[in-house]
């Protein structure tokens, strides 16, 4: 019981929520780099958070179910077919064993997430499922998904489909800027070595627009604009945390992501919320943003207004 990998797409990966606890022998989070759009994928199925999903960037993916089941695709716009029949995403579909799932190419955000009733029963590496390619574990062999990979899962043959109403799908990207067109605002906490960059290096980083670059990956977001200068450039490692905002000697600010090094020595200017980080994931090369400064209770109270929409957001029912 299981569904078949009839085309990977650019990159796809086995994720859970993540691996913690583990930086003491070097081994970083991993997990989905938009965790709202994977929480509302477990959510939809009726499945704990921390079921296991596919990430997929960009799209391409094609499945191939080898049993019954039920599966939902959320995250970035792309067109969803089940035997060649357009689908919607953000709600869940019945398939039977010999269905074929395909996946376009995503035309705004970059990261989807593809869940199954249950969760992919993947053997978790220490602690977690979730794929970290560069240190070679979770998922299947620390890998991305290869045509003709096997991913078992629990056979399900009846279900309650549910469905987000569109008027709670985010929007990513420019697509979710306003009629202006401003440029995407990501809340930063400055962190303790914030005051080791000068008031006017603080205001040309805070007025400036960032652009993201195609060398952005898993590891960190690199962007390009007004360069960020620090007299102290010379420091101790030390452990760097998810949205770390680190600024290399060429000034060009880098946004830790969930596969970042574990530890780090380049100044860092503050860190982005973890909820802003995921809005960053879904942002394409030459997308453009800011950063705005927030402090401790201010992002406490973002994050529990967020928590509680997830929370009273109601599904749609659907009927098979």
């Amino acid at each position: 019981m299981s569904f078949k990998v009839l085309q990977p797409g650019l990159l796809s990966l086995i994720q859970d929520l993540g691996r913690f606890g583990q930086h003491d022998i070097g081994l970083t989070t991993g997990g989905p780099l938009d965790s709202e759009a994977f929480l509302w994928a477990n959510r939809l199925l009726h499945n704990t958070p921390n079921a296991c999903a596919i990430e997929v960037s960009f799209g391409g993916l094609q499945l191939l179910a080898q049993t019954d089941s039920y599966f939902c695709v959320t995250g970035a716009h792309l067109n969803l077919t089940i035997n060649g029949v357009n689908k919607a995403l953000w709600s869940s579909h019945k398939v039977v064993n010999g269905d074929e799932i395909k996946l376009g190419y995503s035309s705004h955000g970059c990261r989807s997430y593809v869940g199954v009733a249950g969760g992919f029963n993947i053997s978790p590496s220490f602690g977690s499922s979730a794929t970290v390619m560069r240190e070679k574990v979770g998922g299947l062999n620390g890998a991305k998904l290869a045509t003709n990979d096997s991913l078992p899962c629990t056979e399900i043959t009846t279900l309650l489909r549910q469905a987000l109403p569109e008027a709670h799908w985010p929007l990513y990207g420019q697509e979710g800027t306003d009629k202006n067109g401003a440029d995407t605002v990501l809340r930063l906490l400055p962190g303790y070595q914030h005051h080791q960059f000068d008031p006017v290096t603080r205001a040309r980083f805070f007025h400036g627009q960032y652009a993201v670059t195609d060398r952005s990956d898993r590891m960190g977001m690199r962007l390009e604009g007004p360069a960020v200068s620090c007299p102290s450039q010379q420091m101790l490692s030390e452990g760097i945390c998810l949205g770390a905002v680190q600024v290399p000697a060429d000034g060009q600010p880098i946004v830790l992501l969930n596969d970042r090094q574990t530890i780090g020595g380049y100044p860092k200017i503050g860190a982005v919320m973890a909820r802003d980080t995921a809005r960053l994931a879904q942002l394409r090369p030459g997308d453009t943003l800011r950063f705005e400064a927030v402090d401790l209770h201010q992002a406490h109270t973002i994050n529990t207004l967020a928590q509680l929409k997830f929370d009273a957001t109601a599904l749609l029912q659907l009927k098979d």
